[in-house]
């Protein structure tokens, strides 16, 4: 249903040094840079970071990013936390979810609740 996501971040250089890691684990990679914001994504940009523009705050959000497998979740998630990523929640399966749902939560640069989870079974 979503053709892309765009967030606010108020250090560009720190959000693009976390994405640009963290995505890298799970196939993402930067796709395009235009003045000022970067589109990640495999073939085309669908998610955005950009200069935070409005606003005194970022209003925290919750990304779930999707893994080709429960090693691409705890890659993802060594990846944030190398890079300095608060531990939300380890990477476990949430069977208050659904029984597969292996997914691993951190916080981003600017706060926002970060997921890489897979849905596919252990």
């Amino acid at each position: 249903m979503l053709d892309h996501l765009s967030i606010q971040c108020r250090d560009m250089q720190a959000a693009s040094r976390f994405y640009d890691s963290v995505l890298a684990t799970i196939g993402g990679a930067r796709v395009l840079d235009i003045g000022g914001a970067i589109g990640y994504g495999i073939d085309q940009p669908t998610f955005w970071i950009g200069t935070q523009t409005t606003g005194a705050d970022n209003r925290e959000v919750h990304i779930a990013f999707a893994a080709p497998s429960r090693a691409g979740v705890d890659a993802f998630f060594v990846a944030a936390v190398t890079a300095g990523a608060q531990v939300l929640h380890e990477p476990r399966v949430w069977p208050e979810y659904h029984p597969d749902y292996y997914g691993g939560f951190v916080r981003d640069p600017d706060g926002n609740n970060v997921e890489a989870v897979c849905h596919v079974p252990g």
